[in-house]
Order: structure tokens, then sequence, then C-alpha cells
């Protein structure tokens, strides 16, 4: 950071111990490591603000652009609907009235469907017969 090697710290260290003293030196050494630590926490909770807000960012873009898809897409759905409805609406319609042409004709619809293949059709219900006589 601030580009400084062994030898000119060895140099700051000399100049401190003769201005400062040696029984003073202990005191402002602790003191200026104790600042130093605060200002490397403030930094740190800085910096992740700074990537926090960022990121809240992005989310709220992300946010933003799934909406939008949402929204298009329900568009999109709320269209095909409709015309799906539209067009069973018409055949509904359609059917309606070939039933009422086919009414209207005079023909007449059979009553009850054929039997199906493979199966027998029951025999239709009449008066039981009397047993025939015995011969002798």
């Amino acid at each position: 950071m601030f580009d400084i090697g062994f030898s000119e710290l060895l140099v700051i260290a000399i100049v401190a111990l003769i201005v400062i003293g040696p029984q003073q030196l202990p005191k402002v050494a602790r003191t200026l490591g104790h600042l130093f630590g605060r200002m490397q926490r403030y930094v740190n909770d800085v910096k992740a603000d700074i990537t926090r807000e960022m990121e809240l960012d992005e989310l709220k873009k992300m946010r933003t652009s799934m909406e939008d898809a949402a929204r298009s897409f329900q568009t999109s759905v709320d269209k095909e609907v409709g015309s799906a409805e539209s067009e069973l609406r018409k055949l509904e319609q359609d059917a309606q009235s070939a039933v009422d042409g086919f009414s209207g004709t005079g023909a007449m619809l059979p009553e009850s469907p054929a039997p199906a293949a493979g199966k027998p059709e029951p025999a239709p219900e009449s008066e039981p017969q009397p047993p025939a006589p015995k011969q002798a």
C-alpha cells in the first residue's frame, strides 16, 4: 500500500525511540495499533456496504425483468385462452345450428344406440308360451 520496506521501518522506529522516549513508546505503539485496527474495520464495513448495495441493485433489476417476463407471459396466455374460447363458442353455435336444422327437417333421431359388436342383443319380452302337451 505505502510500499515501505524493512529498512524504512527500522529508521522510523529509531526516530520514534529518540523523539518519544523509551517509556512512552509502548503506549504510543499500542494506541497506533488500536487506531489502525479501527481504520481497517471501518474500511471493511464500507466495502461490505457497497457490495451489499450492488447486490441489492442487481436483485432489483432481476426482479423487474422477471416481473416483465411474467406479465408478457400472462398476456400471451390470456390472448390464447380468449381465442380458444371464441373458437369453442363458434363450434358450439355451429353444432347447435346443425342440431336445430336436423330437427327442423322432421328427421327422427334413433332412440337407442345400436348394440355393440360381439354382445348378444336381449330377446324382446313377450308373453310366456304354455308348455306343449306330451304325446303318449
